[in-house]
């Protein structure tokens, strides 16, 4: 199996995109009637960044609970789409329409989920093409070679932290390529293998790939690709060059039916950046598994195993140095994966302010678990997939995160009903619990959103308990500027909570970023006293409203809270209150 190769799905990178991150917001706050819908509609519109519909574009629905069998329907000439009998849960929505593309969210972003009854507006826009040609050293053309482009910095220049599925496209009859329908970012081209998308590269797929113009990945050519723009000129004088070979064994259980059998992941690595993806399998009474066609450089080796619905096993990364020569003899052992298991469980308020608001359903409900990164080392292999897991209780509030590989978990929830909260996530406190893990104030259970979850391979963790309480507050207002005076970019509030006793709960600090009008919003409050800041956010701190609540962030909550004591801004919730029109002082703490 060549290097070059990728493969959609079949591969274990890229799954952690779908899920959660770990800090979870609701994402509708307008007014809800007090009986939930159980079936409804989804309905929407795709049009481009100029407001022109998109005729024919493919819509696709994918329910947030597993084993959801995705809905599929296209757009009229108007570019409406409508998807009816749908029950009361989670959906994703997303078009594709060829030559366009949908503008990718920042990665550290939430997804965006929709309710039965939410209208959607899709806007794409036109994809970035990059063309060229690829030429023997002699100067002819070479025919059906498959190139890609290979994104290695989004559109603002960070590298992604998960592997790609790279464009690939094959030369024509002249040696000329056309790779259409690219995100916006920096890109590499490259020549040689196999596509997974394309046809065979014949005699070449043995070959390691040429980078544009004709280098190595460390002298290729970086390409800036923006929406709707054409790049060309990008040629490769393509040299043929027989690459390495990776071999290796897989063991561990096997399946006992004969039918699943390990699939080994390889993934390049090139200045911390994950590259291209190759997939090969290890096929029953083989000697294991090999990969062709690999140049020298780093690798990060994953295998996996399926024994059935539900149930993967995985090997811990192993990272392989590639410089001039085979590589044999590699052992990858899996493992099967953790998993936590909980309840949710809800509490009413008996104020009469709250009385006739609408309960969450539990199947809009998701609870998630994802695994930090803070402190490892840069340069260790990591798994790429398995790192988060999502799940909506069943009737009884029960739910299960499964296949999770071993670290250091964070938690948090997704909800839409507007006057609830996220009141705890906890766990019964075992003995002997090491004096640095914070407890409640009875002393009987364990704070897990401030102290995190470590998970060991094949973990089976139990008794999580999330409780959403009734009585949530909302706070919408306005950045007191001066006359002529802008909002500085970075620009958050924060609310830290006012009491001492509660000065510690994590689940009572909030984030929300100002708008360049100074208009600002934060939901689900918790009743209580709060002090309020506005502050601008460091040159390291990205999407605040995501991160502040992480169990690993103590520090940067103790910054925010010393900073908001000092500005002495006060603000009091009470139940199911909706203070609106609020100006918040001009005062703004430094960084």
């Amino acid at each position: 199996m060549t290097f070059a190769e990728t493969r959609s799905g079949a591969s274990i990178v890229g799954l952690a995109l779908l899920v959660l991150t770990a800090n979870f917001t609701a994402q509708s706050q307008t007014e809800e009637s007090p009986a939930a819908p159980t079936t409804g509609t989804i309905s929407g519109r795709v049009v481009t960044d100029t407001g022109q519909p998109v005729h024919a574009a493919t819509v696709t629905l994918r329910g947030s609970t597993p084993f959801f069998q995705p809905r599929v329907t296209t757009t009229d000439a108007e570019g409406n789409f409508q998807i009816d009998a749908l029950s009361a849960e989670l959906y994703g929505v997303s078009a594709f329409a060829p030559g366009y593309i949908s503008l990718p969210r920042d990665q550290d972003s939430l997804p965006v989920y929709y309710r039965i009854g939410d209208a959607v507006d899709v806007t794409m826009v036109k994809g970035g093409v990059i063309t060229g040609s690829v030429m023997s050293s002699a100067g002819d053309p070479v025919v059906q070679m498959a190139v890609r482009a290979i994104l290695i910095l989004d559109a603002g220049g960070r590298p992604s932290r998960f592997p790609q599925n790279n464009i690939s496209r094959a030369t024509d009859d002249r040696g000329v390529y056309r790779l259409y329908g690219l995100t916006p970012g920096t890109y590499l081209v490259s020549a040689g293998g196999r596509a997974a998308f394309g046809p065979s590269s014949g005699a070449f797929e043995s070959d390691v790939a040429i980078y544009a113009p004709s280098s190595t990945r460390d002298t290729a050519s970086e390409i800036v690709v923006r929406a709707g723009d054409e790049t060309t000129g990008v040629d490769i004088r393509y040299r043929s060059e027989a690459g390495h070979v990776i071999t290796g064994v897989v063991v561990g259980p096997i399946d006992p039916t004969g039918i699943s059998q390990p699939n080994i992941n390889l993934t390049q690595v090139s200045n911390g950046i994950p590259m291209g993806t190759a997939y090969s399998y290890q096929l029953p009474n083989s000697k294991g598994f090999s990969f062709y066609g690999v140049s020298d450089g780093d690798y990060d080796l994953v295998a996996q195993l399926s024994l059935g619905p539900g149930e993967l096993l995985l090997s811990e990364p192993h990272r392989v140095t590639v410089k001039g020569a085979d590589r044999s003899g590699i052992e990858l052992t899996v493992k099967p994966l953790a998993s936590i298991g909980g309840r949710l469980t809800l509490e009413s308020s008996t104020a009469p302010e709250c009385k006739n608001k609408r309960r969450p359903l539990f199947t809009e409900i998701l609870v998630g678990a994802r695994r930090s990164e803070k402190g490892v080392e840069k340069g260790q292999p990591r798994p790429f997939a398995f790192v988060a897991a999502q799940g909506s209780p069943n009737t009884s509030g029960d739910f299960l995160l499964r296949n999770l590989s071993s670290g250091q978990y964070n938690f948090g929830t997704r909800f839409f009903a507007k006057y609830w909260y996220l009141r705890s996530i906890a766990r019964d406190a075992p003995t002997g619990r090491p004096p640095a893990v914070k407890t409640s104030p009875s002393g009987r259970t364990l704070d897990m959103a401030r102290n995190g979850l470590s998970l060991k391979s094949g973990e089976r963790v139990s008794g999580l308990i999330v409780t959403l309480a009734e009585g949530a507050a909302s706070l919408r207002g306005t950045i007191k500027l001066a006359p002529g005076e802008k909002v500085p970019p970075k620009l958050y509030v924060h609310l830290v909570p006012g009491e001492k006793e509660n000065a510690d709960d994590v689940l009572r600090v909030f984030a929300a970023p100002v708008n360049a009008d100074g208009t600002f919003a934060l939901n689900n409050l918790a009743p209580g006293s709060y002090w309020a800041l506005a502050r601008i956010a460091g040159e390291n701190e990205s999407l605040l409203d995501l991160r502040v609540r992480l169990a690993e962030e103590g520090e940067l909550r103790l910054q925010i809270r010393r900073a908001a004591e000092v500005a002495k801004t006060v603000v009091e919730f009470k139940p199911c209150q909706n203070i609106t029109d609020y100006q918040l002082p001009i005062t703004i703490a430094p960084r």
